[in-house]
């Protein structure tokens, strides 16, 4: 997190890489209340790390904010910047996952990658911060089991 305006609102570049991508995040205006925000970006696309073909999946995101909420742009930026990344299925989700637990501290994170196959085999992965807050509805991602999706 910088001191530097948010990226909403203005013209930004598109990040060349996950580290060089910035995320904001802005205050949420409920932190004395439990509920869960979800982010599903069903066009995620990063590059096979041996092969450098395209990988592609749906992303899931659920958190529970404490203090601060991630900036939807700036998310936006830092998912497309995997386009051109080469790194595994795994790699990919769980980094996105710590990335945003490290950013936005949250009572609760959670991460599925849903993978289109690469040979045949889907590989689908799943990251979560800790058991979720019982106060909170966690709805199912709502993306199916494979059945060539």
């Amino acid at each position: 997190m910088t001191n530097e305006p948010l990226q909403l609102g203005q013209a930004s570049a598109l990040p060349a890489s996950p580290d060089e991508a910035r995320l904001d995040r802005v205050p949420n205006p409920h932190p004395d209340t439990d509920y869960l925000a979800r982010f599903t970006a069903p066009e995620f696309t990063s590059l096979c790390p041996v092969t450098g073909q395209p990988d592609f999946a749906i992303l899931v995101i659920d958190y529970v904010p404490d203090r601060w909420l991630v900036e939807s742009k700036a998310l936006k930026l830092y998912l497309h910047s995997f386009r051109n990344h080469g790194a595994f299925h795994e790699d990919c989700t769980v980094a996105i996952g710590k990335r945003l637990r490290d950013l936005l501290e949250p009572r609760y994170l959670r991460i599925g990658g849903f993978w289109y196959p690469r040979g045949g085999i889907p590989i689908d992965v799943f990251w979560q911060t800790g058991a979720p807050p019982t106060s909170i509805w966690l709805p199912d991602p709502g993306v199916p089991p494979y059945r060539a999706r």
